[in-house]
């Protein structure tokens, strides 16, 4: 394990709890109406990916349990075909997928204070 990989995964930690903060009590609908709220959650999906990128293959061997080529490829889709992102997705995604990934990651992260 390279020694940036925690601090990698530690953002792919970080990110994914401030997306849930940002749908917090918010039906879809409110999503649907709020373009700031879709952009910033597109956003933090794609610094998810760009975190998983950076993440060592050896790590990432060590942790089959998470879907690296999938977090990468949102973050591709995110970036490189911007102008066919998929909100439907995107909600999904935060409200579905985020969820489990940080029970999972929260295994790995040791907590800020006895880091």
């Amino acid at each position: 394990m390279q020694k940036d990989d925690l601090v990698y995964v530690g953002h792919m930690l970080d990110m994914p709890e401030k997306a849930l903060q940002k749908v917090k009590g918010k039906p879809r609908g409110d999503y649907d109406q709020d373009e700031n709220l879709r952009m910033a959650l597109a956003h933090l999906i794609q610094v998810i990916g760009e975190a998983a990128r950076h993440v060592s293959p050896e790590f990432c061997d060590t942790h089959p349990d998470i879907p690296w080529s999938k977090i990468v490829g949102m973050r591709h889709k995110v970036v490189h075909d911007y102008l066919h992102v998929d909100y439907d997705i995107i909600w999904d995604v935060v409200t579905v997928n985020l969820p489990p990934l940080i029970a999972v990651l929260e295994k790995i992260v040791p907590p800020q204070d006895e880091a």
